[in-house]
């Protein structure tokens, strides 16, 4: 008799022997609250016997193992984990296969241990926390006799490439054998399915790089196992089930060929490979290939396929359908999908249907709007699709204005009209761009008088126009007080408007508290565009505005007294106290690294290309109000589809920025002698310039062995010698006639694409700089080896605080840096009365080198810091609450 021992052998209440000759091994992932909606809501909901449907299903659909997951944030993962197993295990029908414990949490894997009969495989354990941690859980596996998933990944990551998957591998194979003594029958190595056809390049390659890996491993590792989670392979692709079957029997085809035995598939979706379609199976073959797919070439094809296929099996050509319905519905269709294509000749028809060209914009044109606002505001259409919208509804609009002035109509307000603008100082509009649009695609007349707009300017063409709404927004914190006058003057003028507050600095509380209490008719604050539909709603309905602008002064009186009787959750020390507890820094031990020149150093139109490569994707899609980490987000199950598409869109304008010139990057870096003169003071020369720079320090008290810090603590004193600081300026130039082009042709979808990559360009140039100062032109880590995560992730050595920014909130202090740089001469940035700086796409800051120096936020002062600080500025009392006011507590 052949003997097993060498094999992997599992069991439930009967034996599964994986030999080589075995067929792909199923496993079942539909009892994963992750996997499946359905488990998931019952397990919640403490149905556990209905649960168990689930997984008879997955049994009877032919899963040979069965995988049950319980890491859900409102479930307590160890006793679910336990019920349902014990539940399981009373199902003979269901218990006869293996059961796979999975959970990222080695607490839940060992309360499965306790209750799971048979020979169980344990999902997973690695080496990301540590070695020791690695070794400790595998010998917990060991004593419960359990199989081991073992996951391509260690301390730096997630193995994302063939040599490193084979690397991670083969470090964890011979801890687990020599160091353990883990049968190698007994080891699976999840080799990491990442998801293809994203649109990125770099992406292209995951599917090839599994197949040889396992290849690889098989062969090095006999007896070992591979295994993978094969859904992930298609999440580009989620909603389509038929791209998705598919691409997983092709990928499986290829795969298993390699040496992979095991998988991680929805056993009831799995399609024969010589059953698929034959032009999706050569389609599917070159993506997951990588072959024919230059350019994306393939995936792009796969792309196209896929958005033709309407229901397993069935293909149709491009689906013109309705371009044969009425008009109106045309004009509905178009708007909804974002199609300009047809959109003059449309709205030329609805013209000559209707009486007046007023009435095509009040009928069709506003349903198909409304049709657009409710999507939205349902979540079922996104901020890029709605801004497309936007720019069909314009199209249109503009093609039907010259016939409605030649009958010397008057446009309609809609539902009303909202002025919006950025207030005085501040240059920052594309979150009130994004709310314009928002508002506009709801049927509101929009008019938006740009940034830096005083508050007379405001108020006038308020009144002028009979605004039903007057909107601010600002960004940067002086923004807050130009608020709370623009308040002031429109109670002085006895207007009723009432007034909507949005931006990033601003907050619910400081509405409340300080700008709510200087106008009568209304303060409202708004988080983000989406709320911006309601709220306007409520305001211009005669039903609604009333009791809506009473419950918000009731809710703000409220949050008044909450902020003037609270007692603060954090406790603050003298500030002589936190002087006497800054960072501990050994200076006698530390020598500072001289940088290669002392004065500045300019970057012209530098290469957009090298700059590109350091973009932090995150910041781009949450400015569209697409939320979820970068390259996560291209697969996620909700906002994945459109976030995918935005990307492919915004990299193909990267690609004309670049080629066309649009854009052109301008910078500046300089270093200077520095030392700390005193405990929040750093003195600095550069040439015949000498300043000392200011600091605020920390002044919330400090868990004991914690300081309160400041960045003067990061800067050699006086009395050890000298040490250096750097600085530093950098913009993006050339945006203006761009954005006029796309004003003009009424496309605010790419006129707010191209301010968020000019954003994200000066962001990555910042980065791009300062890695250049770390490894060159000051040179204190010339060996510095990170990856674009890894710098994201900000885990470089020293910092790049800028003033404005938590570590040093004051923004006056970047009078001294534009002056050490002679920035306006050198890249052309200019700053605003509120110190703003323009073009918007700018940034600047410090460098600081010291080892130990690190990212923090000074967060509240107190009274006798606020004296301090004023007295070292030699500032007036206006000038001290004008800058320190938002910080004082």
């Amino acid at each position: 008799m052949k003997r097993t021992k060498s094999y992997l052998s599992l069991s439930g209440l009967e034996p599964l022997i994986i030999r080589p000759e075995s067929n792909f091994i199923n496993i079942g992932e539909r009892t994963n609250v992750t996997g499946s909606k359905r488990f998931a809501r019952l397990i919640r909901e403490n149905k556990f016997e209905q649960a168990l449907d689930v997984a008879r299903q997955q049994v009877e659909n032919g899963a040979q193992i069965i995988d049950v997951n319980m890491d859900d944030a409102l479930l307590d993962g160890e006793k679910a984990m336990t019920t349902f197993l014990n539940f399981l295990q009373s199902e003979p029908d269901i218990a006869k296969i293996p059961v796979m414990i999975d959970s990222s949490k080695f607490n839940i894997i060992q309360a499965g241990l306790k209750c799971v009969q048979g020979k169980c495989v344990v999902n997973s354990i690695s080496m990301k926390e540590g070695i020791d941690s690695f070794i400790e859980h595998a010998r917990i596996c060991r004593r419960y006799g359990a199989a081991v998933v073992v996951m391509a990944f260690d301390e730096e990551g997630q193995a994302d490439t063939l040599q490193r998957r084979v690397d991670i591998c083969s470090r964890a194979y011979t801890i687990l054998t020599e160091q353990i003594g883990f049968p190698p029958q007994d080891i699976i190595f999840d080799l990491n399915v990442f998801a293809i056809a994203t649109g990125l390049e770099e992406h292209n390659n995951y599917a090839v790089d599994f197949i040889e890996a396992a290849r690889i491993i098989k062969q090095k590792y006999p007896l070992a196992n591979i295994s993978g989670g094969v859904s992930n392979l298609s999440f580009s692709f989620r909603g389509n089930e038929t791209v998705r079957e598919a691409m997983h029997s092709v990928f499986l085809l290829h795969a298993v060929k390699a040496g992979m035995n095991m998988g991680i598939v929805n056993a009831g979706q799995l399609i024969v490979y010589d059953e698929i379609e034959p032009e999706l199976r050569a389609l599917c073959e070159d993506v997951i290939l990588n072959r024919n797919n230059e350019n994306n070439e393939a995936t792009e094809k796969l792309i196209t396929y896929a958005e033709t296929v309407k229901a397993k099996g069935k293909v149709q050509k491009k689906d013109d359908a309705w371009r044969n319905t009425p008009v109106e519905e045309r004009l509905k269709h178009a708007l909804v999908n974002g199609i300009t294509e047809f959109i003059d000749a449309d709205t030329e028809e609805a013209r000559q249907k209707y009486p007046k060209p007023l009435h095509v914009i009040e009928g069709p044109l506003m349903d198909g709007m409304n049709v657009v606002g409710d999507l939205f505001g349902a979540g079922k259409m996104f901020l890029p699709q709605v801004v497309k919208s936007a720019r069909v509804m314009k199209k249109s609009v503009a093609y039907l204005l010259p016939f409605i002035e030649e009958e010397k109509e008057e446009d309609t307000a809609g539902r009303g009209t909202i002025l919006l603008a950025t207030v005085k100082g501040d240059v920052h509009d594309i979150g009130k761009n994004i709310v314009g649009v928002v508002l506009g695609c709801n049927g509101y007349k929009i008019i938006d008088l740009g940034v830096m707009v005083p508050a007379d300017k405001i108020l006038d063409e308020a009144q002028k126009q009979n605004a039903n709404i007057v909107g601010l927004s600002g960004l940067i914190t002086p923004s807050l007080d130009e608020m709370v006058n623009v308040a002031k003057e429109m109670k002085r003028r006895n207007m009723t408007q009432p007034l909507m507050i949005g931006g990033a600095t601003t907050s619910r509380m400081h509405t409340a508290v300080k700008i709510a209490p200087e106008y009568d008719n209304g303060v409202i604050h708004v988080l983000d565009a989406s709320r911006s539909v309601t709220v306007a709603g409520k305001l211009l309905s005669d039903e609604t505005r009333t009791a809506f602008v009473e419950d918000i002064q009731k809710e703000y009186a409220g949050l008044r007294e909450d902020f003037a009787n609270k007692q603060p959750v954090k406790k603050y020390i003298p500030f002589k106290e936190a002087q006497n507890n800054p960072a501990k820094i050994d200076w006698n031990a530390y020598t500072p690294v001289e940088p290669a020149f002392i004065g500045t150093r300019n970057f012209t139109d530098h290469d957009l290309n090298e700059i590109r490569n350091y973009i932090d994707w995150k910041p781009f899609f949450i400015s569209w109000e697409l939320h979820g980490n970068y390259p996560d987000i291209l697969t996620d199950e909700v906002v994945g589809t459109e976030a995918t598409r935005l990307f492919k869109d915004a990299n193909q304008m990267l690609d004309r920025i670049i080629e066309e010139k649009w854009l052109s990057a301008s910078g500046v870096v300089g270093f200077m002698h520095a030392s700390r003169t005193s405990p929040d003071t750093i003195h600095v020369a550069m040439g015949d310039k000498v300043f000392n720079l200011e600091c605020l320090r920390q002044q919330v008290k400090k868990a004991a062995g914690q300081p309160n810090n400041s960045l003067a603590d990061f800067i050699k004193p006086a009395e050890y010698g000298s040490d250096y600081l750097g600085a530093f300026a950098v913009t993006i130039h050339g945006i203006e006639p761009h954005l006029q082009r796309f004003i003009d042709d009424h496309d605010d979808y790419n006129k707010i694409m191209l301010q968020a990559l000019s954003d994200r360009l000066v962001e990555s140039f910042a980065e791009m700089l300062h890695r250049k100062v770390r490894t060159n032109l000051w040179g204190y880590v010339k060996d510095e080896t990170l990856t674009n995560e890894d710098l994201i992730k900000e885990k470089y050595t020293g910092i790049r605080p800028a003033p404005g920014y938590p570590a040093c909130p004051e923004h006056t202090e970047k009078y001294k840096l534009f002056d050490l740089l002679d920035v306006t001469a050198n890249t052309g940035i200019q700053l605003t009365e509120n110190l703003a700086m323009y073009p918007a796409s700018s940034v600047c800051g410090w460098y600081i080198a010291h080892p130990q120096s690190k990212y923090f936020g000074i967060g509240k002062i107190k009274r006798d810091q606020y004296e301090d600080y004023k007295n070292r500025k030699g500032w007036s009392e206006e000038e001290a609450e004008k800058w320190l006011g938002g910080i004082t507590e």
